[in-house]
C-alpha cells in the first residue's frame, strides 16, 4: 500500500493505525439537506436513475466530498441495489423507500433466485467507484456500503419499510427453515457484491443491518448474527486487509453482539453513551459514531461540546467520528461545515480524557 503518510487518513485508523485525529464522514452525507442535491433531483426525479447512471451517481458522491471534504467518500447507493440481479424486482419510492413488487413469501419463490453476477447486473457499481477512487486520490477513503441479510430479507419478505415487521417475524417464528434459506442466499449474494466494490475501489465497507435492532437479542443470534458472520467471513478470505464497518440501528441491547460479527468496527448509535460503548466492546474493538443527527440543529458552541465529548470518550485509538445514524433532511449546511471543520481541526494529544 505504499508509505503510510499516502495512505488516506481513514484507512490508517480503520486498519487500527494511531492517527492525530479521528477521521470523519457522515452518514448519508450526499442527499437531501444539501442544496446542489437538491437541484439534481429536479432532473433526475427518480432515486435509481440518480444511483444507477454513473456520471449522476457520481456528482451525488463528490457533492459533499467538494463541499466539505470529509476523510471519507461513500457510494451513492442504496441497499436493495443488487436485489434485481438476483431476481428481486424492487423500486425505490421518492420519501418512501424501496418497494419490492412481489414480496417472498414461499419456498418456491426463494428457489427461484439466482446468483449475483455484478459484472452482468450491476456494472455501474465498478464505474462509480473507480472513479471516485480516481477523482479523490488519496486525499480521502472511498467506502462501498451494502445491505445485511436479514435487512434485505425484511424489505424482501415484507415489501417495503415497516413499523412492526410483522409478516417477516412471522415467517421467522412459524416456518424458520423458510427463512433461513433466504438469508442463506442473501449472504451468499452479499458476499459478492461487497467483493466486487472492494475490487472496483472501495478502500472500506460498511455493512447496514438497519433493521436488526427490531430483533430481540435471541432471535438476533439466530437470524442477523450468523448470517453477518457469513458475510464477513467469505469477504476476509479473499480481502483480509479491508476494513469491514458494522452498523445496527436501535443497536444499544446487542452491542457485543455485534463485535463478534467479524467487523473490524462497530457503528455506536446515540442512544449508546460513547464511554459505555468503549467498556462493553473491549478495549480491541474499533468504534464509529455517535453523535445524534439532531445536535446539527443546536448551536455551534454546542456541537463543538458535543464533538469533543464523543472523541474524549472514544479515546486517541480506533475511532471514527460520525453521526449515529445518517444526517437529517432539514440539517443546516452551514452546521454540516462547521461539524467537519471542528472534526478536522481536533490533536488528539489535546482531548484525551
Amino acid at each position: 500500500m505504499g508509505v503510510s503518510s499516502t495512505t488516506p487518513h481513514l484507512l490508517r485508523a480503520a486498519r487500527g493505525e494511531v492517527v492525530d485525529r479521528p477521521p470523519v464522514w457522515m452518514m448519508r452525507q450526499a442527499g437531501r439537506y444539501m442544496k446542489a442535491y437538491r437541484d439534481l433531483r429536479e432532473k433526475y426525479p427518480s432515486f435509481r436513475d440518480r444511483s444507477e447512471i454513473p456520471e449522476v451517481a457520481i456528482e451525488v458522491s463528490l457533492q459533499p466530498w467538494r463541499a466539505f471534504q470529509p476523510d471519507g467518500v461513500i457510494l451513492f447507493s442504496d441497499i436493495v441495489t443488487p436485489l434485481p440481479g438476483l431476481g428481486i424486482d424492487m423500486d425505490i419510492a421518492e420519501g418512501k423507500g424501496p418497494i419490492i413488487h412481489s414480496p417472498l413469501r414461499t419456498i418456491e419463490q426463494i428457489e427461484r433466485l439466482r446468483p449475483l453476477e455484478p459484472e452482468a447486473s450491476l456494472p455501474f457499481i465498478k464505474t462509480i467507484l473507480q472513479t471516485l477512487r480516481s477523482e479523490v486520490g488519496d486525499k480521502s477513503t472511498v467506502l462501498g456500503f451494502v445491505g445485511a441479510p436479514w435487512t434485505l430479507a425484511a424489505y424482501a419478505v415484507e415489501g417495503k419499510g415497516s413499523k412492526t415487521y410483522s409478516i417477516i417475524k412471522n415467517l421467522a417464528f412459524s416456518e424458520p427453515t423458510i427463512l433461513h434459506q433466504l438469508l442463506a442466499k442473501l449472504a451468499d449474494a452479499i458476499a459478492i457484491y461487497a467483493r466486487y466494490q472492494i475490487d472496483s475501489g472501495a478502500q472500506v465497507v460498511q455493512m447496514f443491518d438497519s433493521w436488526a435492532g427490531q430483533l430481540s437479542p435471541q432471535d438476533y443470534d439466530t437470524f442477523a448474527l450468523p448470517y453477518q458472520q457469513r458475510v464477513f467471513q467469505q469477504v476476509k478470505q479473499t480481502h483480509p486487509d479491508t476494513p469491514l464497518i458494522l452498523l445496527v440501528s436501535g443497536s444499544a441491547g446487542v452491542l457485543e453482539r455485534m463485535a463478534q460479527s467479524g467487523a473490524d468496527i462497530v457503528s455506536v448509535d446515540w442512544a449508546v453513551d460513547m464511554a459505555d460503548a468503549r467498556a462493553r466492546l473491549g478495549k480491541q474493538v474499533k468504534v464509529q459514531g455517535n453523535l445524534d443527527p439532531g445536535v446539527l440543529f443546536g448551536s455551534k458552541q454546542f456541537i463543538r461540546d458535543r464533538i469533543l465529548d464523543t472523541v474524549r470518550k472514544a479515546g486517541n485509538w480506533g475511532h471514527i467520528l460520525n453521526l449515529g445514524h445518517g444526517v437529517l433532511p432539514e440539517t443546516p449546511e452551514e452546521n454540516v461545515a462547521f461539524f467537519f471543520e471542528t472534526a478536522k481541526s481536533l490533536n488528539l494529544a489535546g482531548v484525551k480524557a
